[in-house]
Parts: C-alpha cells; sequence; structure tokens
C-alpha cells in the first residue's frame, strides 16, 4: 500500500477522531469529569489500570484529551493499540459486545472500508467481544486504582 494512501487513511481517522466524535462526546457527556491527571496516574503503583493508562499515553506519545479517557481506559484493559487496527477492533469489540451507538457503528463500518487488511485481527476482535458479558455499565473510571490483571481476569478478558 503507498504511503499517500496510508497516510490519507490516517488522516480520515483522525479528522473523525477529532471533528466528529469529540463534539458527540461533549455533547452526550456532559457531566462527564475525569477525576486523574497525568501526573495522578503516574503515582498508581505498577500493573495497575491507573498506571497502565499514564505508560499508554506516554509510551504513545499521547495527550490527554477531555472526553477520550474512558476509551482510553478501554484500549488499556481491553489491550487494543492506538494504532488505525487497534482503533477498529476496539470499535469491532464493544459493538459485538452490545455498545450500539452510532459513532460505534460508523467507526466499525468505515474501518471495515479503508482497513482491509485488518479484517482478522478485527473478526477476532469482534468474537472476544460476544464472549464475555456485556460492559455497558461498567464504571471504567473506577477501574483506575485497581491491579490490571484482576480486572481482566473478573471481565473474562481474554489474555492479549
Amino acid at each position: 500500500m503507498t504511503k499517500t494512501i496510508k497516510k490519507l487513511r490516517k488522516q480520515l481517522l483522525i479528522w473523525l477522531a477529532h471533528d466528529i466524535a469529540l463534539p458527540y462526546f461533549k455533547l452526550v457527556r456532559r457531566n462527564y469529569n475525569f477525576p486523574y491527571t497525568l501526573a495522578q496516574l503516574q503515582q498508581y503503583p505498577e500493573g495497575t489500570v491507573g498506571r497502565e493508562l499514564y505508560r499508554f499515553f506516554s509510551d504513545n506519545n499521547l495527550d490527554m484529551l477531555p472526553h477520550y479517557e474512558k476509551h482510553d481506559i478501554k484500549h488499556v484493559v481491553l489491550g487494543f493499540p492506538p494504532s488505525e487496527a487497534g482503533e477498529v477492533c476496539l470499535q469491532c469489540f464493544m459493538l459485538a459486545n452490545g455498545r450500539i451507538t452510532l459513532p460505534v457503528v460508523f467507526s466499525v463500518a468505515v474501518g471495515l472500508v479503508i482497513l482491509p487488511e485488518s479484517w482478522a485481527a478485527c473478526r477476532k476482535a469482534w468474537k472476544q467481544g460476544r464472549a464475555i458479558p456485556s460492559l455497558n455499565r461498567l464504571d471504567w473510571f473506577a477501574l483506575v486504582p485497581e491491579p490490571l490483571a484482576e480486572v481482566r481476569q473478573r471481565l473474562l478478558i481474554p489474555a492479549a
């Protein structure tokens, strides 16, 4: 695949995340307040969701975006990287798990069209999402102080 096509794909996904999804999140998450700073996440013990979330941001040179923290916790807990394929796989997992919202459905549809080389990974993520009980009512923020391995075990998340 050419560099130009890969660059355009990445720009499309960034545009969808920042110009479409972020305004949506701001609208539906009005009383949304992530109670931690990056410095606070760094202080959590090794192996906790909080410390792994800090590492997720630092290792991938990412900023904490307001209204995206829950999404980023899902990356950490479910084990999907912050790549184009990882984003689509995360959304496939969530859709299969019962998270049926317009942004999720749209992300899956667009991702499957523009990332055909990731179909096998998306199918695997879909099967994983279908195999576990619904996470729709999970308080993702409450997981921050907990050990990641225990959270994954309790939620029946397969080992990465």
